[in-house]
């Protein structure tokens, strides 16, 4: 995919935005808990930098999908993982079934607010007992005239202490396994819906992830999310650009991690030479730079399949994969080049170590992947 005179300067813009509204701040964000996203992602909006492939009527950009993987990329830059991933709920996982199937009047009261960064939103789908088994879902939505009535839990809710408005995977059937789901708006301010538990997490802590509950919850049956019944079919949709955002993000990330690792260790003397001086170290960051651009070449394979209208599940899928894999073995070996410095919390090597060993669990584990390539690939019994 080419890249424009335009791609360039807004890439120049996010990571001018990231050095100076985000990185300075996430020492104190960490140490609470929680970002301010209503006030960060109402500044990315006044930039523009939010919505950027939905329709402008409804606060998006119009632009093409290599202005995400942009935004992806530099945000992987952050000196954390929790920004990255929230960014991703509120842009490309909470809310791409409602820009595609949503009404008019739902885009205005929910689409629109979140892209000029008025509210927050989240995607509520995983639940304590479900998380990648997704067909097992077992919070449900009953029909009481013109509302939904919902009861259950969700688990691992990224944005959901903050949350203003909750795109949830419910059950509205008695149909079992896949059949007979629905995606619903749910208000945060809806009688019946509670936190019950913001949740103390080895990674991402600067995220507010929490455990939620729905009691006899009621909200509109008009904020049903496309056809009644196809919400597990829509939400796989979902997944599939979510899965691209996070491995479009881990270029950054890596690309980031190995910067640093070579800096330090051109100032590190040890037996009287700089350590970036041993072979060894040389090749083995030169064999996970030359990865990371595998990666990011593939990526822009699939934002060109994606940007034609075609089919990306297979590949997101692997490009999914190979990032949390990747993303890891960055980690590991940045931690290992840095020795002691590197394992205490006062170096950043240990808080990408935990961030983003995350990458091989959310949006769909490793195992799951597989299973997908399998199913895909016909190479199951």
């Amino acid at each position: 995919m080419l890249m424009t005179d335009e791609h360039h300067a807004f890439r120049a813009m996010v990571r001018e935005f990231v050095e100076r509204e985000i990185n300075p701040h996430i020492d104190g964000w960490e140490a609470a808990g929680m970002m301010p996203l209503h006030d960060i992602f109402s500044k990315m909006a006044t930039l523009g930098m939010l919505g950027l492939e939905y329709e402008p009527e409804y606060g998006g950009q119009g632009a093409e999908h290599m202005f995400t993987v942009i935004l992806a990329e530099e945000f992987g830059r952050c000196d954390h993982g929790a920004l990255p991933m929230a960014l991703g709920v509120q842009v490309d996982m909470a809310t791409p079934s409602l820009a595609r199937f949503g009404t008019h009047e739902q885009k205005e009261q929910y689409l629109a607010p979140a892209m000029r960064g008025e509210m927050v939103a989240s995607i509520a789908v995983s639940e304590p007992d479900h998380g990648s088994d997704v067909a097992g879902i077992r919070t449900r939505a009953v029909r009481d005239g013109d509302e939904w009535v919902i009861n259950g839990s969700k688990m691992w809710i990224t944005n959901s202490v903050q949350a203003d408005w909750l795109c949830l995977l419910a059950r509205t059937s008695d149909e079992g396994g896949y059949r007979g789901m629905s995606q619903i708006i749910v208000p945060t301010s809806a009688p019946g819906f509670s936190v019950s538990k913001k949740l103390d997490k080895l990674g991402m802590r600067a995220s507010d992830t929490a455990l939620l509950s729905f009691d006899d919850c009621r909200v509109p049956v008009a904020n049903t999310i496309g056809e009644i019944g196809r919400g597990f079919q829509q939400q796989m949709a979902q997944f599939v650009v979510e899965r691209m955002w996070g491995a479009y993000g881990v270029v950054g990330a890596c690309e980031r991690a190995i910067e640093r690792t070579a800096a330090y260790l051109r100032e590190r003397i040890v037996f009287g030479e700089p350590l970036l001086a041993k072979q060894y170290i040389q090749f083995k960051l030169a064999e996970l730079n030359a990865e990371i651009d595998l990666l990011r070449t593939y990526n822009r394979s699939i934002a060109e399949s994606y940007q034609r209208g075609e089919d990306t599940t297979r590949q997101a899928t692997i490009a999914k994969l190979t990032a949390g894999r990747l993303a890891r073995r960055v980690a590991d070996e940045c931690l290992q080049f840095h020795g002691g410095i590197g394992y205490v919390e006062e170096t950043w090597t240990a808080r990408f170590l935990r961030d983003n060993r995350l990458t091989s669990i959310g949006g769909g584990a490793d195992e799951v992947m597989l299973q997908v390539l399998a199913r895909t690939d016909g190479l199951t019994a």
